[in-house]
C-alpha cells in the first residue's frame, strides 16, 4: 500500500492508474477506523473488481468543525489506521496535512476557540443551498460547507470513478449526491448501510467518548428508531408530531440523554412529512452527556 501525503503525488498516481484503464474507488474518512469504515472499503472493492484501485483518505477536516466542537480532541490513530488499510488491501492511503489541503496561511488549529475557517487567501468554497438548510445544517452552522468543500477537493485530487459513503450520515450523503449531480462530477456515489454494534448502537469514532453508563444510554437512539418503526408498521400512517413526542419522551428516560432534533422525512428530498408511513425516514441527533450522536432509519 502506498502512503501519499501530497496532492501533486496523489494526482500523478491517479493519472497513472487512469491511463492504465484501472477504475478508482475512494472511501473518504476522518480516520480512527472502525468496522463501519471497513465495510465501506469492502463495498468499494467489490464494485471495483480485481483490476480497480482503492484509495482511502484519512483527514480530519478542520473546516467542518465549529469553534466549540471537538476538532482538537477528535480521536486519531494513524499508525493503527494504516495497518487496517493494509490488511484490507487498499492500494493507497491519502493522508494530507492541513497546510497541504488549505494552503496560504495559518489556521490556528491548536486554538480551541479559533474558528475552523480556511486561511484568509483561500477564497473558494462549495455550498449546497437546499438540503443543507435543515437538521445538521441548523445545529452545526457551516458544517456542510466544510464537508462539501473538502469532498469536492478530494474528488479533484483522487479522481475516483466511485466513492462510498455511509448511511449513518444520511443528510451528508444526500447533500454529496446533490453536489455531484449539480456540479457534474463524473463520480458514482454509493451509500452503504449503517454498521451497528450488537446492541444497535451505530458505529462511530465518537463512541470512544462514551464512558461508563453513557455507553449503555447511547443505545436509546436505536431504541427510539425501533419504537417508531414498530408503531408505523401497525398503522397505515401516524402523526409525525406524535412520533416525535414519543421518541423524545423515550430519549429523556435516560438521565444523560438530551435530544437535539427528531424528524421524519421524505428520503429523496429530505422534506419533513406530517404523516409517517412506511418508506419515510427518521433522523435524530442526541447528546449523551457531552457527546453528540446521530442516527437514522427507514420506517
Amino acid at each position: 500500500m502506498l502512503i501519499v501525503k501530497s496532492i501533486a503525488s496523489m494526482q500523478r498516481l491517479a493519472g497513472k492508474w487512469r491511463r492504465a484503464g484501472a477504475p478508482i474507488g475512494l472511501v473518504p474518512t476522518m480516520g480512527y477506523l472502525h468496522e463501519g469504515h471497513l465495510s465501506l472499503l469492502r463495498e468499494a472493492r467489490k464494485r471495483l473488481g480485481k483490476g480497480g484501485r482503492l484509495v482511502a483518505s484519512i483527514y480530519v477536516n478542520p473546516t467542518q468543525f465549529a469553534p466549540d466542537e471537538d476538532f482538537v480532541r477528535y480521536p486519531r490513530d494513524l499508525k493503527r489506521d494504516l495497518k487496517l488499510l493494509r490488511e484490507r488491501s487498499a492500494d493507497a492511503a491519502f493522508t494530507p496535512s492541513d497546510p497541504e489541503m488549505y494552503p496560504g496561511g495559518a489556521m490556528r488549529l491548536k486554538d480551541r476557540t479559533a474558528r475552523r475557517a480556511v486561511p484568509p487567501d483561500f477564497g473558494t468554497t462549495v455550498m449546497e443551498e437546499n438540503l443543507s438548510r435543515t437538521l445538521e445544517g441548523v445545529s452545526r452552522p457551516g458544517h456542510f460547507r466544510g464537508v462539501t468543500t473538502v469532498v469536492a477537493k478530494l474528488f479533484n485530487i483522487v479522481q475516483p470513478d466511485l466513492a462510498v459513503f455511509g448511511q449513518k450520515d444520511f443528510q451528508q450523503a444526500a447533500i454529496i449526491e446533490r453536489m455531484v449531480r449539480d456540479l457534474n462530477f463524473p463520480v458514482k456515489i454509493v451509500v452503504a448501510p449503517t454498521v451497528r454494534e450488537p446492541d444497535g448502537l451505530a458505529m462511530s469514532s465518537r463512541n470512544k467518548y462514551l464512558e461508563g453508563d453513557l455507553r449503555r444510554q447511547a443505545t436509546v437512539l436505536w431504541r427510539a428508531i425501533e419504537a417508531a418503526r414498530t408503531t408505523v408498521k401497525k398503522s397505515r400512517a401516524v402523526s409525525a408530531a406524535k412520533l416525535k413526542a414519543d421518541a423524545k419522551a423515550l430519549i429523556e428516560t435516560e438521565p444523560d440523554a438530551r435530544p437535539d432534533y427528531v424528524e421524519f422525512l421524505e428520503p429523496k428530498t429530505l422534506a419533513p412529512v406530517r404523516e409517517v408511513s412506511r418508506g419515510a425516514h427518521m433522523v435524530l441527533a442526541v447528546f449523551i452527556g457531552k457527546t453528540r450522536l446521530i442516527d437514522n432509519g427507514r420506517m
